[in-house]
This record gives C-alpha cells, sequence and structure tokens, in this order.
C-alpha cells in the first residue's frame, strides 16, 4: 500500500471512530499514531486530513446531500460517509489534490473497508461531488466562514 493511502486510511480510523463513539479527536488521533507509526510528513498529512475534515463535517454533509440527494446521508453506513468526507475535503478544500487522484483513493478505501458495493458507491457519489467541487468550495468555505470559523487547508 502507497504510504499516502496508508496515511487516509489511518485518517479513516480516526474519523470513523470519531464518529461512531464521539471520542475526542486529537485524542484518538495521538493514539492511532502510536499504533501505527507514520514519518513526520505522513502523520502531518494525517493531522491535516483529520482537523480539516472534524470542523467542517456538517457542511461536508450538507453538500454531499445536495448534489447526491439520491443517497440520504443516514442511510450511507459510517465508513462511507467518513470516506466521502475525505474525498470530497481533499479536492474541495484542501485543493491539492487532483479530483481523479481523491477519487480513486477513495475506491480503494472502500475496497478495503467497505462492503462489496461500497467502491461503485463511493466512485459514483464522488462522481457527482466532482462536477461541482468550485460550488462545494465556496458553499463550505461561506458557511463556515458566516458562522465565524477558520479552515485550515
Amino acid at each position: 500500500m502507497k504510504s499516502r493511502t496508508r496515511a487516509r486510511c489511518l485518517a479513516l480510523q480516526v474519523l470513523y471512530e470519531v464518529d461512531i463513539a464521539n471520542h475526542p479527536p486529537a485524542e484518538v488521533f495521538r493514539e492511532r499514531l502510536e499504533d501505527t507509526p507514520l514519518s513526520d510528513d505522513l502523520a502531518e498529512f494525517v493531522r491535516q486530513i483529520v482537523f480539516g475534515v472534524f470542523p467542517l463535517i456538517h457542511e461536508l454533509d450538507h453538500v454531499i446531500e445536495k448534489y447526491a440527494p439520491e443517497w440520504p446521508l443516514d442511510q450511507i453506513a459510517t465508513i462511507d460517509r467518513n470516506i466521502l468526507r475525505i474525498s470530497c475535503w481533499e479536492f474541495a478544500i484542501q485543493n491539492q489534490t487532483p479530483v481523479k487522484v481523491a477519487i480513486n483513493e477513495a475506491v480503494e478505501m472502500a475496497k478495503l473497508y467497505g462492503s462489496d458495493s461500497a467502491p461503485r458507491f463511493i466512485n459514483g457519489v464522488l462522481g457527482s461531488l466532482a462536477e461541482h467541487q468550485y460550488e462545494i468550495r465556496r458553499q463550505i468555505l461561506a458557511a463556515h466562514e458566516e458562522a465565524g470559523n477558520e479552515i485550515e487547508k
């Protein structure tokens, strides 16, 4: 497995645990890094994902619901929901990962952690979201700034 893919998987594990158990993200992040040591640059990449996605969960969920209405968020598996959040954040907010790379990485995570149908599902939803990447970016930034928060990129 590629090193950045491993880092994304670790970020997914952190966000999944936070989503399921409501544990503090900083604590879960620290524990996961202790269990799976990474180089400093990869640990920083995981940190950017976790603390980039976490404060934007509501905004990311809103755009997923808006641009993929045929998939109600409350009916999406928790692991799939977090894969979608990570990928959407990467291509719409962080804006350093090409859309195709973000989608391919999300599909790979879905193959590892999701159900048999998850990779196709993730690919379909992200395909819909990717068509609106710039609108999504504007909406998330505007909503988050309106709430008086800064976005980590």
